[in-house]
């Protein structure tokens, strides 16, 4: 659908886009090329859709794949999306009237599946973080996401954040390509990305995995200071103990948190006990 049938189609049931929702509208072809390409779907794929609104995508989707569940918050939009697909006579998308950030995907998800979201920015990093600690994380995360929350979670020592490091702990992220915020009704302040995420098969435990993340907040408590300053308070250790187990991992204590690459973390972790 272009703007004028997205505009149609919803004066018919009476909606306006929520901004609360960040409700913004991909109307895009070439967009949803991109995505699907991103996806590498097949006839035997089970792709989960978070957030599919009018179901631009949805349809493309159900015809590609096995089946299509569609996660959407609105209740007013899924009559729409129910009666676009009654329309197009779909069998195999389901849709679900519920808030993704509050669903437990255990009962949907038994096999392996796809995830493909456009998220607005205020649940952009609790979804990923949702689904890459799942005990069944997806196979693949295809995300339309805002461009710089894309390049942080992208990004490299010297521009790491505690986001970039919890995403790339779980898995490897890449920008697959960025797109104009006037591939959107109604257009958003901001130019978006898509974002393709594959997840490690992870040998942590629980508990190690919980060091690893205390440790990290730790050092990004306060971005701008010095590891040594950071890690000797947050994890409530002597400057002295900090300094040597930083050097031994070949780290310098006056370094910045967004200095270090997952890798050192992780080395940092599993040294943590010798302190």
């Amino acid at each position: 659908m272009n703007v004028k049938d997205v505009k149609i189609l919803l004066k018919k049931y009476g909606i306006r886009p929520l901004k609360s929702l960040g409700q913004n509208f991909l109307v895009n072809e070439r967009v949803f090329d991109r995505i699907i390409r991103a996806a590498e779907l097949s006839s035997n794929d089970i792709v989960l859709e978070i957030g599919p609104g009018i179901g631009n995508l949805t349809l493309r989707l159900g015809e590609r794949v096995k089946k299509v569940i569609a996660i959407e918050k609105d209740k007013k939009m899924c009559e729409v999306l129910k009666n676009v697909l009654e329309n197009q006579n779909v069998n195999n998308i389901k849709i679900i009237n519920q808030d993704a950030l509050k669903l437990d995907f255990n009962q949907y998800i038994q096999k392996s599946y796809k995830l493909i979201a456009n998220l607005p920015y205020y649940i952009t990093s609790p979804v990923i973080r949702k689904f890459l600690e799942l005990k069944k994380p997806p196979e693949s995360m295809i995300l339309m996401v805002q461009k710089e929350v894309a390049q942080r979670i992208c990004a490299k020592p010297s521009k790491m954040s505690l986001l970039a490091v919890s995403v790339q702990f779980y898995a490897k992220p890449k920008i697959i390509s960025y797109i104009s915020k006037k591939s959107f009704w109604p257009r958003p302040k901001v130019d978006s990305a898509i974002i393709k995420i594959i997840p490690f098969k992870l040998s942590w435990s629980k508990r190690d995995t919980e060091k690893f993340f205390e440790i990290v907040k730790a050092g990004f408590s306060h971005p701008r200071k010095q590891l040594i300053n950071n890690l000797s308070k947050g994890l409530n250790l002597e400057k002295q103990k900090i300094e040597k187990w930083l050097l031994q991992n070949k780290v310098r204590p006056e370094q910045r948190a967004e200095t270090l690459s997952v890798e050192y973390w992780q080395k940092l972790t599993k040294t943590h006990s010798k302190i």
